[in-house]
This record gives C-alpha cells, sequence and structure tokens, in this order.
C-alpha cells in the first residue's frame, strides 16, 4: 500500500490528480494521501481536503485524505512526493506577467523575464523539501510537477543531489493525445520521439510500422487545431519554417517563432481584459465555490479552463510505472544520460524515457540540425545560469540570465523590470537581499499600479 504526500495540496489541480489515481487504483494501491501547504493556503487546503476526501468516498476504493501544514508530518515514510506548489500563489503569476508588459516586454508564466523570476522564487523552497526528504523518507521519489519544471528539476539534481526525481509537463501528453486524430489514426495507432528542454521541446511521429509521418502530421496541423493548452494563443507557426525543422515543435515555441505576434497579443491582454494570470484567477475563484458543495464527489468540467487538460495522466502515470516497474514510454524531464548529444549528459532535459522501478531510462534521440541545436544549447545555458543565480542570489547572474533570454531585449530597460520584479517579490526572495535593500536605497519602485498594489498587500 502506497503513502503519497502532496506538496501544495490546496491547489485547484488536485481534483485532476485525485481522478488519476482514483483511475488507476488496480495499478496504485494507494493507502492515504497527505496535502500539505502553508498558513495562507489554509482555507483552499481544507476546502481541497474535503472535496478529495468525497471523490474517494464515491469511489470503491478505501482512501484516507490528511492536510496539514506540518511538512514534516506528511513526509514521514511517504513513498512519493508530489510538488505542485506555486511561490506567492497566483498574485506573484500576476506581477510576473504584469511588470515586464509595462515595460512593453512579454509577460508569460514560464517564458521571459517572468519565467526567471519564478525560478528564482521556487528553486530555493524545493531545496528545502529536498532536505527534508532526506531526513524523513529517504527512499521516496520526488514527481515534479512544479513551474518551470525543467530548472526546477535541474536544481534538484544539480544542488539538491537527489536523483530520484521526475519532472512532468502536460503539454507533450496532449501532444500524445489530440494530435492523432488530424491524420486519422489514434494514439495506440503512432510511435512519438521527443527531445529538448521543458516547453522547449520537439518531437516526431512514426506510424506503427516505423515510417516518419512526421511531415504529414505538420501538413495537417497547419490546417486544423494543433490541441494548444488553454493558456498559449493560436498563432500558426511558418509553414516552410516547419518544413525546414522537420520536427514537430512545442507549443511555446510560438513564443519564439512567432515572437512579434505572441508579444502584440500579450500586450493587448494586459491592457484590456487582463493577463493571463488575472483570467486564471478569476477561474480559480469559481472553482473553489464549486469545491465548497458538498454534493460535489467529481472532477467538475470547469477545471478544463484552468489549462491543466492531462496533469493527472503525465503524474498518476508516472508514479503507477515506478511502482509496478512498468517500463511505461513517457515524456520526462530527467538527467540527460546521452539522449541529446547535443547537451551534457549530466544535465537535465525532457525526452522520451520508459519509466520503471529504477526511474527514467531515456531513448536516444540522436543530433539537431545546426539552428535547433544552436536554439537547445543557448536555452540550455541560460537556464543554468538561472539555477545557479536562484541558488546564490548572484545579481551579476540574474542579469547575465536577463541578457541571454531571447524574449527580454537587453539593456538599461530589461534591467530595470528585473529591478522591479525583485522589489516586487521581495517577500520570496532573501537570497536576493542585499541587492534589493541597495535597489531600495536607491528609490526604485514598481511602477505597474495593480502590480505595486498586490506588492503592498502582500507586505
Amino acid at each position: 500500500m502506497v503513502k503519497i504526500a502532496t506538496i501544495g495540496g490546496g491547489s485547484s489541480y488536485t481534483p485532476e490528480l485525485m481522478e488519476g489515481f482514483i483511475k488507476r487504483y488496480d495499478e496504485l494501491p494507494v493507502k492515504e494521501i497527505w496535502f500539505v501547504d502553508i498558513e495562507e493556503g489554509k482555507e483552499k487546503l481544507e476546502i481541497i481536503g474535503a472535496m478529495a476526501q468525497r471523490m474517494w468516498d464515491a469511489s470503491p476504493y478505501d482512501v484516507k485524505i490528511f492536510t496539514t501544514l506540518d511538512r514534516s508530518e506528511a513526509l514521514k515514510e511517504a513513498d512519493f512526493v508530489t510538488t505542485q506548489f506555486r511561490v506567492g500563489f497566483l498574485n506573484a503569476r500576476i506581477k510576473d506577467e504584469r511588470i515586464p508588459s509595462y515595460y512593453g516586454m512579454l509577460g508569460q508564466e514560464t517564458n521571459g523575464a517572468g519565467g526567471i523570476l519564478k525560478a528564482f522564487r521556487t528553486i530555493p523552497v524545493m531545496l528545502d523539501i529536498v532536505e527534508d526528504m532526506k531526513r524523513y523518507c529517504p527512499d521516496a521519489w520526488l514527481i515534479n510537477f512544479t513551474n518551470p519544471s525543467g530548472m526546477v528539476t535541474e536544481a534538484v539534481v544539480r544542488y539538491g543531489r537527489w536523483e530520484k526525481v521526475i519532472g512532468l509537463c502536460n503539454i507533450p501528453v496532449i501532444a500524445t493525445m489530440e494530435e492523432p486524430p488530424l491524420i486519422g489514426k489514434t494514439q495506440k495507432d503512432l510511435v512519438y520521439r521527443f527531445a529538448g528542454l521543458n516547453h522547449f521541446h520537439w518531437h516526431r511521429v512514426f506510424d506503427s510500422t516505423g515510417k516518419n509521418v512526421t511531415k504529414r502530421m505538420l501538413k495537417e496541423m497547419t490546417l486544423q487545431d494543433a490541441g494548444l493548452p488553454k493558456n498559449i494563443f493560436s498563432v500558426p507557426f511558418f509553414e516552410e519554417q516547419l518544413e525546414s525543422v522537420d520536427m514537430i515543435p512545442c507549443g511555446y515555441h510560438r513564443y519564439y517563432y512567432r515572437e512579434e505576434e505572441m508579444l502584440a497579443h500579450s500586450l493587448e491582454e494586459y491592457r484590456t481584459i487582463g493577463t493571463r494570470g488575472e483570467q486564471v484567477k478569476e477561474t480559480e475563484a469559481q472553482l473553489f465555490e464549486l469545491y465548497k458543495n458538498p454534493e460535489l464527489n467529481h472532477k467538475p468540467e470547469q477545471l478544463a479552463k484552468r489549462g491543466g487538460a492531462y496533469y493527472s495522466d503525465a503524474a498518476c502515470a508516472t508514479i503507477a510505472a515506478i511502482h509496478s516497474n512498468a517500463q511505461t514510454h513517457m515524456v520526462v524531464s530527467t538527467i540527460n544520460h546521452g539522449a541529446i548529444p547535443d547537451l551534457p549528459a549530466e544535465c537535465v532535459v525532457e525526452v522520451s524515457a520508459n519509466i520503471g522501478s529504477t526511474g527514467a531510462i531515456t531513448q536516444a534521440f540522436g543530433t539537431f540540425n545546426s539552428a535547433e541545436k544552436g536554439w537547445l544549447q543557448l536555452m540550455k545555458n541560460m537556464e543554468l545560469t538561472i539555477c545557479e543565480a536562484a541558488v546564490t542570489g548572484d545579481y551579476g547572474l540574474a542579469l547575465q540570465a536577463f541578457a541571454m533570454n531571447p524574449l527580454i531585449p537587453s539593456g538599461k530597460t530589461a534591467k530595470r523590470v528585473l529591478d522591479e520584479l525583485l522589489l516586487a517579490h521581495k517577500k520570496y526572495l532573501p537570497q536576493f537581499s542585499q541587492t534589493i535593500a541597495k535597489l531600495e536605497e536607491l528609490g526604485i519602485e514598481v511602477k505597474d499600479e495593480k502590480s505595486q498594489e498586490l506588492t503592498i498587500n502582500e507586505r
């Protein structure tokens, strides 16, 4: 019988996770699930705990849900630890989006300046969790869904020195489930091979005879809906560019291949209906009103608007595969081990792998063409720079990361955006405390009024 601890248990995604465990109970006989959150998330934690227990009570299985603010209590003798937390809650995401937007830059959760600041806030917390795991559940697997998933997983391996970790994302799952019908196939008819980084990968597709059908899929994707997640604006790729790439790019590549259009859309939302984070905050408020209903014992359809489609398929399938040594093909963030020769063997990549009791065994993908290799090496080295800055609080490295990021025009405005983001997230960035103190002495302030209000209320 399996004990699972979920850090960030008060998340609106948790019913999706419970649904996945219920569906897979025969593969994964769960005994108890512990939800952990912080004091500020206590109310949501209690709502989710009651909702999750109702879901299990409506199932044929006797599983007990526990909620706690004491992480050590939840981690004791856990078999699996899942992480799905957001440092600073959605208000932090809104600031990540609005402050760059104020200066005409992309405001996005895991890309550009906002993604870098999210890593700065998240990595130290994750490393604290790893230290607790070493103490209370040294044999457990860490299954990370906390964004930016690839960088967080890299930090766990590189700085936490914990290799029993797998990083997950729902984007590859969406691709493998929603692309096949475009060419009249089912998921079982096709073989997928992924390689790259989290939110920056490519993939190829083969039929059951081994024939490469990637070009055929690409052609259909230019004519039909490619099954994008809710949080990505659908700007079509240039067909000629896709022919040159000869791989299917991740949906997030739109931010790089069509930066002009994606930026324009992002800024338009900032000026009108609000950023994606502001929209999600409204959706989340509606979800929690539903979750309070004592009659609700299943995942509501409205959760799909939250942007986490197939989240449970990634998380639960991974845990079930490790538990049963199933050697299931999945796309995960894990140690490269040579799967992508263009990147160091010891770094974390997002690739196709077989998942079993020893974790992820990566599948060789081979070298990339010059253009994709250039993108990949730049982005990986940027990630490594971000991770080091997150751990050390080195302001110079933070500036380096901003200068390397393709979505941030380098110069004094980029430095201003970094400074304002550091000030706005002061509460969650103790490693940058000396830099922040100097910025305050210089009288630098957050210009975006809504971000400023959120920061003042937070303090």
